[in-house]
């Protein structure tokens, strides 16, 4: 994100011939197809992606007109097939008109030249998103995709137990710190929150905090700081915390963190907006419990990072992309959309006023203190400048077996991310990439 508009495109096209490799493994064919009839004479899109609720999306859509008629494709997960079944697609000159994109998962396909440039057709929507969506989509100053929703990160916890405690909530690292221990010390089998070593876009999400991009652009080469002065403080940080068995280094998501955190044995989850949903459907009946603040803080001035987000792009082939846009334009915008997700899940849309809408619908009785979207738009405002790098998709699998050692005392997070560092130049040069590591500046 934010980088300058007189960037070179070279630096990613250079990578095209390459790109695939790294992702590749995925059949041509999407998945299972859901659509209707066309009406006559409507113009027919085809869309891939794995969005919970797309299907949902898709009917209401077609159902509203009928110039335009979407034919969905449903995919695996991005990093579990999708992205190699539309690498491949671009590259066997059968991509769909729409594809399925996260901002982390950008640049990756735009490096295949697959996407369709889109800055002139959208001009008009730019001032309607929040400043880190509408860069999440420009990563060169031009537009190549359409946000749908944003997944900034924030500080869930329980309330009941922090207040049973007396134990304010942390606004800041240090501060979080000394409630771990205070936790620890009422009761041994308690813990702060789970830092999960397996997820590398949890860690990215929290080092973009930290404010060193592990990836910046200088012309023609990409600038490359896996291992940089605030990620190290991150790692450095959470090992600490690792190592004096304040937190939890496991899975999230499993039914016995589900329990832990119901339990009280988990006081708290560092989780993105998606994590409203989660915790929602997840333990149902701590309604009351739960409450949600911005992330703590290194000092000076409050930055957060982003784990997740979508948005999808046009494909470079289409022969139809005004009617791909036409459907695009209404997902991002169309109020209709937020009141069908606030059916199955907790949106936060990229869409300004569609997140006003969205705030109207969701539950008011489960989260207490501060209003949840309130929390989420001012974590939504503190994100900065950050972008992604064109192997980024295998590098959260780097991260995660690099930290597998962690547990056992094999490693430590900082030890892990100099051999990440490695991994990230070797492969970007392996791909016929221009690279220089920072500390070579």
């Amino acid at each position: 994100m934010g980088l300058d508009t007189g960037w070179s495109r070279r630096a990613f096209l250079r990578a095209s011939a390459c790109t695939a490799v790294a992702v590749s493994g995925g059949s041509l064919l999407a998945g299972c197809a859901t659509s209707t009839s066309a009406p006559p004479g409507a113009t027919t899109v085809r869309l891939w992606s794995w969005l919970t609720g797309m299907d949902r999306y898709v009917a209401a859509f077609n159902a509203s007109q009928r110039e335009v008629h979407v034919e969905l494709s449903v995919l695996a997960a991005g990093l579990s097939g999708g992205y190699a079944q539309q690498t491949n697609a671009i590259r066997a000159h059968n991509a769909p008109d729409i594809m399925h994109v996260e901002y982390q998962g950008l640049i990756q396909i735009l490096a295949t030249g697959g996407l369709r440039d889109i800055t002139e057709e959208t001009a008009d929507l730019a001032d309607g998103y929040s400043p880190a969506a509408w860069q999440a989509v420009r990563p060169d100053g031009r537009t190549w995709a359409v946000p749908m929703d944003m997944a900034p990160m924030a500080f869930y916890y329980r309330k009941d137990l922090f207040d049973e405690a007396g134990l304010p909530v942390p606004r800041t690292w240090e501060e979080f710190r000394g409630a771990a221990e205070t936790i620890r010390t009422l009761d041994s089998d308690a813990r702060i929150t789970t830092f999960p070593l397996n997820d590398g876009s949890f860690f990215a999400g929290m080092s973009w905090q930290a404010g060193d991009p592990w990836w910046e652009i200088d012309g023609d080469t990409w600038v490359v700081d896996v291992a940089g002065e605030g990620t190290l403080r991150t790692g450095e940080y959470w090992q600490d915390l690792i190592s004096a068995d304040l937190v939890g280094s496991g899975s999230t998501g499993t039914q016995d963190w589900i329990a832990a955190m119901h339990d009280g044995r988990l006081w708290g989850l560092l989780g993105a907006s998606w994590s409203v949903g989660t915790l929602q459907k997840s333990i149902p009946d701590d309604r009351g419990r739960w409450a949600v603040t911005t992330m703590p803080t290194w000092g000076g001035e409050p930055a957060n990072g982003i784990q997740g987000g979508t948005a999808f792009g046009v494909s470079r082939e289409s022969e139809v992309p005004e009617a791909a846009l036409t459907f695009l334009r209404w997902l991002s915008t169309d109020p209709e959309v937020p009141r069908i997700g606030s059916e199955f899940t907790s949106p936060f849309p990229a869409y300004l006023p569609n997140r006003e809408v969205a705030r109207g619908l969701a539950p008011s009785d489960y989260f207490v203190g501060d209003p949840v979207y309130d929390v989420l738009d001012e974590a939504d405002s503190r994100v900065p400048d950050w972008t992604w790098g064109p192997n980024a998709l295998g590098l959260f699998s780097t991260v995660a077996d690099a930290f597998g050692g962690v547990t056992g005392g094999r490693t430590t997070i900082p030890e892990a991310l100099a051999g990440v560092q490695a991994a990230a130049v070797a492969g970007m040069r392996d791909r016929g990439l221009s690279v220089r590591e920072r500390r070579q500046s």
